[in-house]
């Protein structure tokens, strides 16, 4: 089995993983130190197919009330249109990973129990870190495709024949894996030197929450689902002094550039600019960037991004979610609303003089309306809601880098997969489920007062009790977490992804149907069963 190694990058440390990569990784190779270290390191390097990559991100953020497609968007997937079908690279390409590195996962955990040259405590750690992982992986699978096939050992030898296990055989499972790697793994991220990345305790009880929350909304449920969801948030979050977690004070500073390792963070898929170990790249700097270059005064940055537009705000996301931007500033510290002119030549000119100067506003899109007559008498492109187009809206910040290597070149920071502020939004989407509008507001309060940092009205971003519904969750975890490649999980999770992308998003809402809640199962894997039953299609692809 192909193995790609990892080098972990630290954040004001200088301590680094050093790897041997391996072309296979065998039973017996994952019995020796080496072996069994390779693994894990490939293990975690697995995770830079998903998070990073076009695929994922297809699958996760456009096609929902929060983004739809930019000028260079996939239109099958993001309208679901009628070619949006098995045949698609985007599924292979989040499926064929996941059970790479679940392969991989097994191979760490089958061989604890006979590795060599590791002491006991060593490898009960770095087989909860595995678990950890092939948890992960699991989530992902039964969350985009419903019953999955359930590898639980070591594949060493190639199969012609597989089937597809039931929806709860496979949340039990990830259910077990998570509760075994809580009792093993190190308590915190930012505790005892763990290296940026690594599995914790504190990620895997913010995952286990999250696995209890979205099986009890399935058709797996169980009757503490919701219970059990809310009291594991809550543990984690009643935890945080001791682990030396918290919310940063300001959302700004949550995405900075350099700050990914913080104490709100609790996992990210770590990236470096060692191409041998980086294979898959990080694109997400460039999917929600917009056209700029084609406009006046303007020319491609390093500072403003490749102009792929992949994905653009809904009106929806930009002008109902954030109603309010003066209280809640985390519209202005998620989206780019002013560009300066970074070229002269292209400054337009009245009668011989240029309109503005270099260095001056050439784009600013104010989030609210104007007249046209103020659009006209302003000397720079002055751009309102109703005037953003496929190449010319917001750009979405959260994921740009001006610190890599070329202007064209993909980012290498971290992605932060899991952060407390949405443990905070877990406990307050389980306490609405269980009637307890009491916490669930308190929780949210609490992410919205970070939000209204520094200058906001406290008073005016407090919820009440009665102000909490399951759609106001989703709003709010939409002002705190769009584009950061969970939403259309969410949608699906809560059962409201046809509801609110016909509500709110006219593209794809014309064409969504329910059988969109699960995503087709990749012709390659129906292909490659040549033995025994055929591998079950999901309905109606």
């Amino acid at each position: 089995m192909a193995i790609t190694s990892i080098a972990f990058a630290t954040s004001g440390c200088n301590k680094q993983l050093i790897e041997d990569p391996k072309s296979s990784l065998t039973p017996q190779y994952f019995s020796t130190a080496q072996g069994f270290q390779s693994g894990l390191d490939a293990a975690y390097a697995g995770n830079r197919n998903l998070w990073g990559s076009e695929n994922f991100m297809t699958m996760t953020v456009p096609g929902t009330d929060e983004f739809r497609s930019g000028s260079g968007g996939n239109t099958s997937f993001n309208i679901y249109s009628s070619s949006y079908d098995a045949s698609s690279g985007f599924l292979s390409g989040v499926w064929n990973p996941c059970y790479t590195f679940i392969n991989t996962c097994n191979g760490i955990i089958d061989n604890g129990a006979t590795v060599s040259g590791l002491d006991a405590n060593t490898v009960k750690q770095k087989v909860a870190e595995a678990k950890f992982l092939r948890a992960n992986y699991y989530f992902l699978l039964v969350r985009f495709f419903g019953p999955v096939t359930l590898n639980k050992n070591f594949i060493s030898e190639p199969s012609t024949s597989a089937n597809r296990a039931p929806i709860a055989e496979v949340y039990n499972f990830i259910v077990q894996d998570l509760k075994e790697a809580i009792a093993a793994l190190p308590p915190s991220p930012t505790l005892n030197g763990v290296l940026p990345g690594k599995a914790t305790a504190a990620a895997a009880s913010h995952l286990l929450a999250k696995v209890y929350l979205t099986r009890a909304y399935s058709s797996a449920k169980q009757a503490d689902d919701f219970k059990n969801a809310y009291d594991t948030a809550k543990g984690l979050i009643d935890k945080i002094a001791t682990l030396n977690l918290g919310l940063l004070p300001d959302f700004g500073a949550v995405f900075a550039e350099g700050n990914e390792a913080s104490k709100e963070i609790l996992w990210s898929v770590q990236h470096t600019p060692n191409l041998t170990y980086n294979a898959i790249s990080n694109e997400l700097n460039f999917h929600y960037v917009m056209g700029y270059e084609n406009f006046p005064g303007l020319v491609r940055s390093m500072a403003y991004g490749r102009p792929y537009g992949r994905v653009q705000l809904t009106n929806w996301l930009g002008n109902v979610c954030f109603a309010d931007k003066i209280n809640d500033t985390r519209y202005y510290k998620t989206f780019q609303t002013v560009w300066l002119s970074n070229s002269a030549d292209k400054i337009p000119k009245v009668n011989g003089v240029p309109k503005y100067a270099l260095g001056d506003t050439a784009i600013f899109m104010p989030g609210v309306d104007v007249t046209d007559a103020k659009i006209n008498s302003t000397r720079y492109s002055l751009v309102p809601p109703r005037k953003y187009t496929l190449q010319l809206f917001p750009t979405m910040t959260k994921y740009q880098d001006t610190k890599r290597a070329g202007i064209n070149d993909a980012s290498v920071r971290p992605i932060m997969v899991y952060r407390l502020a949405e443990t905070y939004l877990l406990a307050a989407e389980a306490a609405v489920n269980l009637n307890d509008n009491i916490n669930a507001a308190k929780y949210v309060n609490i992410v919205r007062a970070r939000a209204a940092y520094p200058n906001g009205d406290l008073a005016a971003m407090t919820v009440t009790p009665a102000q909490m519904t399951l759609d106001y969750v989703l709003d709010e975890r939409a002002r705190e977490l769009c584009g950061e490649q969970t939403r259309w999980l969410d949608l699906v999770r809560t059962n409201k992804l046809v509801e609110r992308v016909k509500l709110y998003n006219p593209d794809a809402g014309v064409n969504i149907q329910e059988k969109h809640i699960l995503r087709p199962i990749p012709q390659s894997q129906i292909d490659r069963i040549i033995t025994g039953d055929k591998y079950p299609q999901n309905k109606d692809f």
